[in-house]
């Protein structure tokens, strides 16, 4: 397998200004899971303005209708589907509204999932196991559902995972396995359906910015708000959806975002062991967000 895509600062500036985006995707229907707000629909945003026909998906109607008016108002094909795709029936009617709007799917991009802040110890195992079946069937059952429609068109299909599935990262078990999971998936869907064309891709996520009323869940499953995070090491949720759409256009088998991410993996890659004296350190300064 080739090494790892590695976005950086420089190739962040050398992003496409957003006021004359190229049609790369003119003609392309493209499904993104949890759409109505974050990476998901900066994601969604950025593929209308280069073209593409895009089904919205989300669990919260308000939030939803809210994006799907926005986009229809500025002018981008929209459709939406309330659905919780970690329900395979839901995941079909998902499917179902891309082929009744456009008849065809040529994108798949497995954004929804849930994320945690808790330690293992803490953890109730019905927390875990939601966490874990948001980001594993939650891409599982949307691909099952429009595989036909992928083969038939030799689609893309892009797993949004994260940086902490490189080496794990403490307060999130649950997550970093499910995450961990996707990267493995698409390697063995890579071959598998190798003859039928389609792009298996995966692109770890960095440290993003996150929308105000953005939760985690705690040990118990209550939401609760993320922890801060220093602007500096972030990227906008405009960056990482230029960069996945970037992924997506040279059909690349893998990505990792941001300085945060870039680090991670060297780290990881060159200097296992100090990376992980670096993490045990600083959990001793995390320690107040789980009191």
């Amino acid at each position: 397998m080739p090494p790892a895509t590695v976005i950086g600062i420089e190739q962040k500036k050398q992003q496409r200004s957003p006021s004359s985006p190229r049609k790369f995707f003119a003609g392309k229907v493209a499904i993104v899971t949890g759409s109505e707000s974050g990476i998901g629909r900066a994601t969604a945003r950025e593929l209308c303005r280069q073209g593409a026909s895009v089904v919205l998906n989300g669990l919260h109607l308000d939030r939803l209708e809210h994006t799907r008016i926005e986009f229809e108002q500025a002018g981008y094909s929209v459709v939406s589907c309330l659905a919780d795709i970690t329900d395979y029936t839901q995941s079909e009617r998902l499917v179902a509204t891309a082929i009744q709007a456009y008849g065809r799917i040529d994108i798949l991009i497995t954004n929804a999932s849930i994320s945690m802040r808790a330690y293992f110890a803490d953890l109730a195992p019905e927390v875990f196991q939601r966490v874990l079946d948001s980001n594993v069937y939650g891409a599982v059952f949307p691909l099952k559902a429009a595989l036909p429609y992928l083969t038939e068109s030799a689609g893309s299909v892009t797993f949004i995972s994260s940086i902490s599935a490189l080496n794990g990262m403490p307060s999130g078990s649950a997550y970093c396995a499910g995450k961990a999971a996707l990267a493995n998936l698409a390697h063995t869907l890579r071959l598998e359906l190798h003859t039928t064309g389609i792009h298996f891709g995966v692109i770890h996520i960095g440290f993003t910015e996150n929308d105000p009323d953005k939760r985690v869940l705690n040990a118990t499953g209550q939401p609760v708000p993320i922890a801060y995070r220093n602007p500096r090491w972030q990227m906008t949720q405009t960056e990482v959806a230029q960069a996945l759409l970037g992924h997506i256009r040279r059909r690349r088998q893998s990505t990792i975002l941001s300085p945060a991410g870039n680090l991670n993996y060297l780290m990881n890659r060159y200097f296992p062991r100090l990376a992980d004296r670096i993490v045990l350190w600083t959990m001793k300064h995390w320690a107040r967000y789980y009191e």
